[in-house]
């Protein structure tokens, strides 16, 4: 009967052992990631103006002509004093 008592307790042991590496495990790579992923949102935080701003340059070709080049240039302004 010890003998079956005796084995009962050792696995008991081994699985509290597994449990509380598991666990243990589990704090340190949540803590981690709480951590490195505030780091990373800082570090990436961006006005939406600069986005919007990289985009459009990413994605639209210069204007190679002077003439309409100014006159883009003058309806920038206008519409910025619009909104003035």
């Amino acid at each position: 009967m010890f003998n079956i008592l005796a084995a009962l307790d050792q696995s008991v042991i081994i699985l509290l052992i597994i449990l509380g590496v598991s666990a243990v495990i589990a704090i340190v790579s949540y803590i981690l990631y709480r951590v490195l992923h505030l780091k990373i949102k800082d570090s990436e935080i961006k006005d939406e103006k600069d986005i919007a701003k990289e985009e459009l340059d990413r994605i639209l070709e210069p204007i190679e002509d002077e003439e309409l080049s100014k006159k883009v240039a003058e309806y920038d302004d206008e519409e910025e004093n619009k909104e003035k």
